[in-house]
């Protein structure tokens, strides 16, 4: 009898470990979508100037990461000449072109805009999500191109959705010359996102825990330690937040807690009945208002 139930315990033990293995692999590995596939989702999208932005003049280039990994991307310079410069940062499974809906935004403001594919997305090589601790580092390598092309003494913001949210945050650690940042749906940590998922998977919520553990072993990086509401204690770049109200996948939580640890100013602004990054689609006027309001705010006190 106690040899069977030594078997059966090992077995268990086994079949956890192996589905710990999956979880992690699962979480990582997310579906891709190409450049064609996302941008044939953003056109059929309600109220949204996709095509246009399409049509301004992009210039592509290409710029190494801390760990030497390659990140692509393009930028479209305003047409009348201005040291105003937006990075926007895509959400998770997406790409560059997942972001082209917000730069008519802040095209009309007189910015010039970067977009660029996230670690493992776009036409990058494959990659691992690390859900912002190497994204992070990776806009930080993008800003400081920024400034090699452009100069030190440009005026730079931040808009970032999703996953691009969660990375433009974490990458406030690193203290970037930058001088505002507009956060649309952004995870404060990942772990509790990540429970959402499981528990969507009739599994139990403990479950991310081990999966963390196997991704530390597999991938070198545990999910407990992605919490980009670590960098907010000793931020002082103002914030915009901006979240669905609806929004079950990130909750709207998450922003109201990061909102409440940073150290500089924040203002957050929640969108009846949008869901998950929905909101710029869900009441464009409103977002257009609201993102106005507060870079013009940001200009008036600091320029």
């Amino acid at each position: 009898m106690g040899k069977i139930i030594a078997i059966i315990i090992i077995l268990l033990l086994l079949v956890v470990a192996g589905l710990s293995a999956y979880l992690a692999s699962y979480a990582v590995h997310g579906a891709r979508y190409t450049l064609e596939e996302t941008l044939d989702y953003e056109r059929k999208r309600k109220g949204l100037r996709v095509s246009e932005a399409e049509g301004y003049s992009w210039e592509p280039f290409e710029v190494k990461s801390f760990d030497g990994y390659v990140l692509h991307g393009q930028i479209a310079m305003h047409p009348e000449p201005t040291d105003k410069f937006m990075i926007i940062t895509h959400g998770y499974t997406l790409n560059r072109n997942g972001s082209l809906k917000y730069v008519p935004l802040f095209r009309d403001l007189g910015y010039n805009c970067v977009i660029y594919d996230d670690r493992g997305h776009g036409v990058n090589e494959p990659h691992v999500c690390t859900y912002s601790l190497k994204e992070g580092r990776d806009l930080m390598a993008v800003i400081r191109e920024l400034n090699r092309r452009f100069g030190d003494e440009i005026y730079l913001g931040l808009h970032g959705e999703s996953l691009g949210s969660a990375t433009q945050i974490r990458a406030l650690m690193y203290h970037p010359d930058v001088k505002f940042v507009v956060n649309d749906c952004g995870f404060a940590e990942i772990i509790p996102v990540m429970q959402g998922g499981l528990r969507g998977m009739h599994l139990p919520g403990f479950m991310v825990y081990l999966a963390s553990l196997a991704s530390r072993v597999m991938y070198g990086y545990a999910f407990t330690k992605a919490r980009p509401i670590d960098a907010l204690p000793g931020n002082t770049i103002p914030i915009c937040f901006i979240h669905g109200a609806a929004d079950d996948f990130i909750t709207p939580d998450h922003s109201e807690r990061m909102k409440e640890a940073t150290a500089g100013y924040a203002e957050l602004h929640l969108i009846p009945g949008a869901g998950h990054a929905m909101a710029l689609e869900t009441d464009p006027e409103k977002y257009v208002e609201i993102v106005n309001e507060f870079v013009k705010k940001m200009e008036t006190m600091q320029r």
